[in-house]
């Protein structure tokens, strides 16, 4: 069974347990079998709340609404090279073929995608201000309790001084306003879930992408946080398999504070592509079943 999952917009979903309630890097989202269903799960857990400073003030019953739509000369931005990371060749076949689908929609689709370097700046370092926050009290009291990635990125976070969180806010901001800005011009953005496919679950995290040395642990997952930077909604969807029947999926990115709409395409996508049926096509005698 393949899913889909939807991060809303910031303050679509109550939040009241984010000790950094202004801040539009994290939301709750929710995880569904069909558009339809994450539609109906946002019709129950979204709409005004006075513990969420930036709570959006409307009723989550807007998502109870019919889901389709006709979408003939809707504009959308198609990834480039989203500021050259590196991309597994695997995973930009299996989205690329996707691009046709979206035109027999109707939409017109071009190449086109905003620079990206304020998020490398601003994701980082505010991550890490936030795993500072969260578990520095923890690490202090169980020190051996953590992981090294996340020991490491709260030790980071622990030491950021005024400057550094001044300089990842203003390149936050910076982002935020290329990213409304560029969707001036189209409705959404598409671009993959992930760099990779699914890895071996003993992998703690891939250090390599096309013969490019990872650093971080989460460099794997730039295309994600890229989108989680601006705060925009996005679907990620199933966009197809690996020639070794892994799942890819491709995000689906609307404006500001358009939920519904991109769950409208989604919507439209699913049904095109009946990705409920798909299974992947490979030979098994490829695959180790150890």
């Amino acid at each position: 069974m393949q899913y889909l999952r939807l991060r809303p917009s910031i303050g679509r979903v109550p939040n009241p347990s984010n000790h950094f309630g202004w801040s539009t890097l994290w939301t709750k989202g929710c995880l569904g079998r069909s558009s339809a269903d994450l539609a109906l799960a946002l019709s129950t857990i979204a709409g005004p709340d006075i513990s969420t400073p930036l709570s959006i003030n409307e009723p989550g019953c807007l998502f109870g609404r019919p889901l389709e739509r006709n979408f003939k000369g809707v504009r959308v931005a198609w990834f480039k090279d989203l500021n050259g990371i590196p991309i597994d060749p695997r995973v930009r076949t299996a989205v690329d073929a996707q691009r046709n689908v979206f035109e027999s929609l109707g939409c017109i689709v071009e190449q086109a995608e905003p620079d990206f370097a304020p998020a490398e700046i601003a994701y980082r370092i505010l991550r890490a201000w936030n795993s500072g926050a969260a578990y520095g009290k923890g690490l202090q009291l169980h020190p051996d309790g953590f992981k090294d990635t996340l020991t490491a990125e709260i030790k980071e976070g622990l030491a950021l001084s005024g400057n550094d969180i001044a300089r990842a806010e203003i390149a936050h901001t910076d982002m935020w306003r290329r990213f409304q800005t560029f969707l001036e011009s189209y409705e959404y953005f598409i671009l993959p879930t992930t760099q990779l496919p699914p890895f071996d679950v003993n992998t703690p995290w891939p250090t390599e992408i096309n013969d490019v040395h990872l650093t971080n642990y989460i460099d794997w997952m730039k295309s994600c946080w890229y989108v989680s930077t601006t705060g925009n909604p996005a679907a990620s969807v199933p966009a197809g398999f690996t020639p070794e029947g892994l799942p890819i999926g491709l995000q689906i990115v609307g404006r500001d504070k358009q939920d519904f709409s991109v769950l409208q395409l989604a919507h439209a996508f699913e049904k095109a592509i009946n990705f409920g049926r798909r299974q992947p096509s490979f030979d098994s005698r490829t695959l180790n079943w150890d």
